[in-house]
């Protein structure tokens, strides 16, 4: 029964979604992590330029997590399209 829901078109749309979904998130996860990695590095490396590695952090940060809403909301959509 599982494999024939999977084989339909229907089913091959949500398993697509599904992936698309879940690989969105991870990849947002690790680019945050590295991000945030990064910021940490260079703030031990230079204290004084603290203030500014932590606004450029949280806006790459930012954008990252845009992008990786976006992407879930589109493979959303593709299931109803």
């Amino acid at each position: 029964m599982l494999l024939f829901v999977l084989l339909s078109a229907n089913g091959i749309a949500n398993a697509g979604a599904a992936i698309g979904a879940g690989l969105a998130a991870i990849g947002a996860g690790i680019g945050i992590g590295q991000i945030g990695k990064a910021a940490v590095e260079s703030i031990a490396r230079q204290p004084e330029a603290m203030n500014d590695i932590r606004a450029n952090m949280i806006l790459t940060a930012a954008l990252v997590e845009g992008v990786a809403l976006f992407a879930v909301i589109a493979t959303v959509i593709a299931l109803f399209v």
